[in-house]
């Protein structure tokens, strides 16, 4: 038996087997000195010293990113905005100066109220922001120590064990001896299941007592299908743990292989597979894994990562790129959802007592028409370079959605008074995000040219459970009863008007999930890239009618455990040898 087995979260799935090796480790308690006043200036210097270097490793590593790490290149950017931001280095050589504190002290002083300020917002993804700023202090306080990242010893590919990780700290190491990655931070929007998947190696975060139980040069068994690490396994584990990471290497080979041809059931019915991007980086990590087109461009990253705010001409470029790579194919433009739960520090956010129920989403860009208006203007640019849609997210109403349609004809009219090329036909479609508009659905449709639903704030809302929230996370279901109606009416509302729907939540990319969505029947699914060519796996091997069939017995239950039950049967039953390693692969156990 193995010394030790620890638990984490799947974020890139597969089975490595090597030598573990700590790089980026997280420091003990900052030292706390006062600063003689002879030396302040000095250790001023040494805290801007520090800045600037790791600055410039930032600025360096974004430079020579290589093809298969260069859609991070956003990463770095907004890496190096923090690590140059005042709120963080000014703030902490304001403590030097003012308080007298050693950098290390004021350092860990400033990040503390960046943090209270973001935890305050109490989300999943601004949780996962947070640790990127307590990323970027990680390389300072290295920086400070002097101290310096190892590598992987002996000729093998060895597991990279982190506090968290960056992109540079991937670079900074020789990546091709990289097998996998076990880490003790980050959250499901984090950076290091990007980064693994990038390279397709396993990847497991959120694993407790790494730096306890693992020792540099312990060999590790990374199990990337069920979250577990094992150290100093025995022989018999060894062995157990070649022969599967060779059986999924043959099945992920298997389900790549198919990944480009349509998602269509065995009884004829075909459904568009799309992918939720941030950036125009991905376009080639879309058409790889076998996207139809984009269903989801979650464009507030594109401010995010900027240290002020984008001009027409900054979006039209990112865009218009987008849409050129991916022509004929569809490309979805969510306008701005700022506000709530996503940080835009750039911006005009306010701190609110209750963001998620706040100014966000259509209601932020309705209250500051500027930065709308510019926007809207950039999709409208971009839509004549390929085939592009928008759609407004967190509409709860016709006046809502009447008043942002208005703001968008102003556009076009600004446009077409100053001769700019664009598309004045593109189709508009909303976010069905808040119980008012499943209720709304039937007026809604009648509006716009298609819906699409982000079950993730669906569910969250209608059942007033964050999930995010460890307390409430349990009651975070999205099989419940009202779930599935409420999906089934907007669905039903919308082919009644003759606009199609597409599910762009996480519901989309969970394979028990995927039975009612086909049953609906949903026209679209839009999923992160990687998931794709697992979840058209699995609608190829599936039946309409009897999906049909169980979401009828599911409309009529009453609670979700009756549902999850009945589905989870109907998935092991239709698809015993793929649950195994299809359910892993999209990081789903139940």
């Amino acid at each position: 038996m193995a010394r030790a087995v620890l638990h984490g979260i799947v974020v890139s799935t597969g089975i490595a087997i090597g030598k573990g090796f700590f790089v980026n480790k997280n420091p003990e308690s900052a030292r706390h000195e006062l600063v003689p006043l002879d030396r302040i200036e000095s250790e001023a210097a040494r805290l801007q010293d520090a800045v600037d270097t790791v600055a410039a490793e930032f600025a360096e590593a974004r430079a020579r990113l290589p093809g298969d790490l260069r859609r991070h290149a956003d990463v770095l950017t907004s890496h190096l905005l923090i690590c140059t931001d005042p709120r963080l280095g000014g703030e902490a050589l304001r403590r030097v100066r003012e308080q007298r504190m050693n950098a290390e002290w004021a350092l860990e002083e400033s990040v503390a109220r960046i943090a209270d300020i973001f935890n305050a917002l109490s989300s999943p993804y601004i949780r996962d922001r947070i640790e990127d700023v307590r990323l970027v202090t990680d390389r300072l306080f290295q920086r400070l120590s002097g101290a310096c990242a190892p590598h992987p010893t002996g000729g093998e590919r060895g597991i990279l064990l982190a506090h968290d990780l960056t992109p540079t700290d991937v670079v900074d190491l020789p990546i091709e001896r990289i097998a996998a990655f076990a880490v003790a931070q980050g959250g499901g929007t984090s950076h290091t299941g990007l980064l693994a998947r990038s390279l397709h190696i396993p990847a497991v975060i959120g694993v407790f007592g790494l730096r306890k139980e693992i020792f540099d040069g312990d060999l590790l068994i990374v199990d990337g299908l069920k979250g577990k690490l094992l150290v100093d396994p025995s022989e018999a584990e060894l062995a157990a743990y070649s022969d599967l990471r060779e059986q999924y290497a043959i099945y992920r080979k298997r389900v790549a292989a198919y990944a480009v041809h349509p998602a269509e059931t065995e009884d004829g019915v075909q459904v568009s597979v799309l992918a939720n991007v941030e950036s125009a980086a991905e376009a080639e990590g879309v058409l790889s894994a076998g996207g139809e087109g984009v269903g989801l461009v979650r464009t507030e990253f594109g401010y995010i990562t900027r240290s002020s705010l984008p001009g027409e001409e900054d979006l039209y470029e990112e865009y218009a790129g987008l849409a050129a790579a991916l022509a004929p194919r569809k490309v979805t433009f969510r306008t701005l959802d700022v506000g709530g739960d996503k940080v835009f520090s750039r911006g005009k956010v306010s701190e609110e007592a209750n963001p998620a129920l706040g100014l966000r989403g259509i209601r932020y860009c309705v209250r500051h028409q500027d930065i709308f208006r510019t926007q809207l203007r950039a999709i409208l640019r971009a839509g004549a370079h390929g085939n592009v849609s928008m759609m407004f997210p967190l509409i709860s109403g016709l006046s809502e959605l009447r008043l942002a349609k208005s703001i968008l004809n102003e556009a076009k009219q600004e446009l077409d008074d100053a001769d700019v090329p664009f598309d004045p036909h593109i189709p508009v479609g909303i976010m069905i995000e808040l119980p008012s508009a499943v209720f709304m659905a039937d007026a809604l449709a009648r509006e716009v040219d298609f819906f699409s639903i982000g079950t993730n704030d669906l569910i969250q809302y209608t059942l007033g459970a964050d999930r995010g929230n460890r307390h409430v996370a349990h009651l975070y279901q999205p099989l419940h009863p009202s779930i599935v109606r409420a999906i089934k009416q907007v669905v039903d509302m919308a082919h009644k008007t003759g606009i199609s729907v597409c599910v762009c939540g996480e519901m989309a990319s969970d394979p028990y999930c995927l039975p009612i969505l086909l049953g609906m029947p949903v026209d679209e699914l839009s999923l992160a890239p990687q998931s794709i060519p697992a979840i058209k796996h699995l609608i190829r091997r599936s039946h309409a009618r009897q999906s049909r069939k169980l979401l009828d017995q599911a409309l009529f239950a009453s609670t979700a455990n009756a549902i999850n039950n009945m589905v989870r049967q109907a998935v092991h039953s239709a698809f015993p040898e793929d649950v195994g390693f299809f359910v892993s692969q999209l990081g789903v156990n139940r």
